[in-house]
């Protein structure tokens, strides 16, 4: 992005203002000089000397030649910005790359160079160019880093001249700016089964299942070979020719992620808060199925999803699949709590048919949250929920009974019974790892609610609260 001269409009304004601008650059040093020439040129006239009157003069017109000269210098001196990269995940460290170009002809002064940015990325840049020779350019750069996720402005970036003799000094300001986005961070994941009767990795029953609809009923001409049981009458007689049945089915999955943005649902803010854990989750997760060849969709507790997003979600393939996930990153960057206080909208959306795998982060339940969330089971073919208890994330969890910890537990078993696969995230615990607790969550002590560590028990214990594996008709292979 480049930021270049005034439009003609602000150059008139310049003309008719330029000597009140010109005057109010003047240094210490141009004032000095301009009170001492106007007061030499007045004892000269006083005392009849006209040596004093040529001094005066000369001191007099030095500050108003150079002013006047560095104001015409400043409208033509062009500055871009550069970022590297433009997308950055949290914790991450973005490089600005600024270009000043001196399009006079005409050498400039001392520059001092400074960028606006947000508190947050950083202090502010500031750098000293040497003068710049006609037609030159100098080229500097700075780092910015940020912790949270969200979209900052840089700029606009501001240019302060001065003469060479320090007479005068002028600052500009360009008009044009550039926004860093900083996404969630996203940890890689393995490729797990997340419960169900699986053969082989992402060959399981209920995948197929998921996979197969209704036969294709568009018809295509006969071949040699084609079952006849296939022909297709109604379009045979149609078309006048033989036609049969296309009984491919797709074969790509589908995946919707269920990110819970309830303001009551969270506690705590910053970068290891729940909220920001889900977000992180949510996106792992979503890259991740993009990777494996899924269709992805990101749904919020409001029903809302991604602009530009297909009715099948985003598609996991080639060079589609890179800008979908740049689309579902730019959308996670500034996705901020709700003011809702339920699920239901969400559940409208998923009552349309079957969603393939669903994957939930979810903040706090009470009992009607966690009734309809038990309800979306329903319509998904496999289901998977990481509950994260914030009251356990700031160390509030209580050991008594019917204390948070036990209403928490309660809560989990709820979404168990209905089938889904539970598992509570404790704070401490990286996305890579929640991910592996889902996949044991089928089988073995993981998936036992009666080997489930106690409630209260302290954050960051090595089992999780995973109570629970998929099963029932909904059970099914989950991401591969």
């Amino acid at each position: 992005m480049t930021d270049g001269g005034p439009t003609r409009a602000e150059d008139e304004r310049g003309g008719r203002g330029g000597l009140r601008t010109a005057l109010d650059g003047l240094t210490t040093r141009g004032r000095s000089f301009l009170a001492a020439g106007i007061a030499a040129a007045v004892c000269a006239y006083l005392l009849g000397q006209s040596e004093l009157l040529r001094v005066g003069l000369l001191l007099a017109v030095l500050p108003l030649v150079c002013a006047a000269v560095l104001y015409r210098t400043r409208y033509r001196v062009a500055g871009s910005r550069r970022l590297s990269p433009a997308r950055v995940p949290a914790g991450a460290e973005a490089r600005v790359h600024l270009r000043m170009d001196n399009v006079s002809r005409l050498p400039t002064g001392l520059l001092m160079l400074q960028d606006r940015v947000p508190y947050v990325l950083g202090p502010r840049p500031r750098f000293v160019l040497d003068r710049v020779e006609p037609g030159g350019r100098r080229e500097v750069s700075y780092r910015v880093r940020s912790d949270l996720r969200g979209r900052y402005p840089l700029g606009p970036l501001q240019l302060r001249l001065t003469d060479p003799f320090g007479m005068c000094e002028l600052t500009r300001s360009f008009s044009t700016h550039d926004t860093l986005t900083v996404v969630p961070r996203v940890e890689p994941l393995p490729p797990v089964r997340l419960g169900g009767e699986a053969r082989g990795y992402g060959d399981g029953r209920q995948r197929a299942l998921a996979l197969a609809g209704e036969d294709d009923v568009i018809p295509r001409g006969y071949r040699h070979g084609d079952d006849l049981r296939r022909v297709h009458w109604r379009s045979t007689a149609r078309y006048g020719e033989l036609m049969v049945r296309r009984e491919e089915q797709p074969q790509r999955a589908r995946c919707t992620v269920l990110l819970d943005t309830r303001a009551v649902a969270y506690r705590g803010a910053g970068p290891d808060s729940a909220f920001e854990w889900a977000v992180s989750g949510a996106a792992s997760v979503l890259v991740h199925m993009l990777q494996r060849g899924f269709s992805v969709r990101l749904l919020t507790d409001t029903g809302s999803s991604v602009p530009g997003e297909g009715s099948d979600g985003f598609a996991g393939s080639g060079q589609e699949s890179a800008d979908a996930a740049g689309l579902l990153m730019d959308t996670l960057a500034v996705i901020d709590h709700s003011d809702g206080a339920g699920l239901s909208r969400a559940y409208d959306v998923l009552r349309g048919g079957n969603e393939g795998l669903l994957v939930a982060f979810l903040g706090d339940l009470d009992e009607a949250q966690a009734t309809m969330a038990a309800r979306m089971r329903q319509r998904s073919g496999g289901a998977v929920a990481f509950v994260l208890d914030s009251e356990a994330w700031g160390g509030e969890a209580s050991n008594g009974p019917g204390g948070p910890a036990d209403r928490a537990a309660e809560r989990s078993r709820m979404l168990h019974d209905a089938g889904w696969t539970v598992v509570s995230v404790p704070r401490g615990t990286s996305v890579d790892e929640a991910w592996r607790r889902a996949d044991q969550a089928r089988t073995g002590a993981a998936g036992r609610p009666d080997l489930a560590p106690p409630p209260g028990a302290a954050p960051g214990a090595p089992a999780a609260t995973a109570v629970g594996a998929a099963r029932g008709p909904g059970t099914g292979a989950g991401p591969s």
